[in-house]
């Protein structure tokens, strides 16, 4: 009997309750930033390298692709030869959406769309190719923004050191002058060893 109360009196209560359904497609869901949606190709990225392909645990991603011969452009050297991607398709089919392909591209040539509304009748139309998959790349958010108090990557303070090169450094700075020895300046000579007693 006690039960059957509990039963009832938690009935009533979600009966006065407001419902929380999402009214969809009528209302769009406020989907997270980072959404897994579709999958979208920035052909001119890829390089054909395949580590999509084959680290893909449902084999989904099918590449196709040939080699052009780049002839030398002096004379004795020797010719160069190019990848160039004929076929680039994901079967959503199979996909179980676990972003292996995106994380190992080196090149960026893959990334997420929140864009989750591709429904087929046909399930072979779940099968996109890379004209699909290169109009999926609009849909794509940008990257956030960096947090104002993180260090500067190592990558980035690299790059500016580079491109600031030795003209950053006055000609007058010790730092940048080197001993006939080849060190910079400020580090000890090396020392011979000492001769054995005699």
């Amino acid at each position: 009997m006690r039960g059957l109360a509990t039963g009832l009196r938690v009935t009533l209560q979600a009966m006065t309750r407001r419902a929380v359904t999402g009214q969809y497609p009528d209302v769009v869901p406020a989907l997270p930033p980072r959404s897994r949606g579709v999958i979208a190709l920035l052909e001119e990225n890829c390089t054909v390298c395949m580590l999509c392909a084959r680290e893909c645990p449902d084999w989904c991603i099918y590449i196709d692709s040939h080699k052009d011969v780049i002839p030398a452009r002096e004379e004795g050297a020797r010719d160069r030869t190019r990848n160039v991607l004929d076929r680039f398709a994901i079967d959503f089919a199979l996909c179980m959406y676990c972003g292996i392909c995106v994380e190992v591209c080196p090149f960026d040539a893959l990334f997420w769309s929140p864009e989750f509304e591709y429904a087929e009748l046909d399930i072979s139309d779940l099968t996109h190719e890379r004209d699909r998959l290169r109009e999926w790349m609009h849909t794509v958010p940008p990257p956030p923004a960096l947090d104002p108090g993180a260090a500067e990557p190592k990558e980035l303070a690299a790059a500016r050191k580079a491109v600031a090169g030795p003209a950053a450094a006055p000609t007058g700075d010790p730092a940048r002058r080197t001993v006939s020895r080849g060190g910079p300046a400020g580090r000890r000579p090396r020392t011979p060893p000492p001769e054995p007693a005699s």
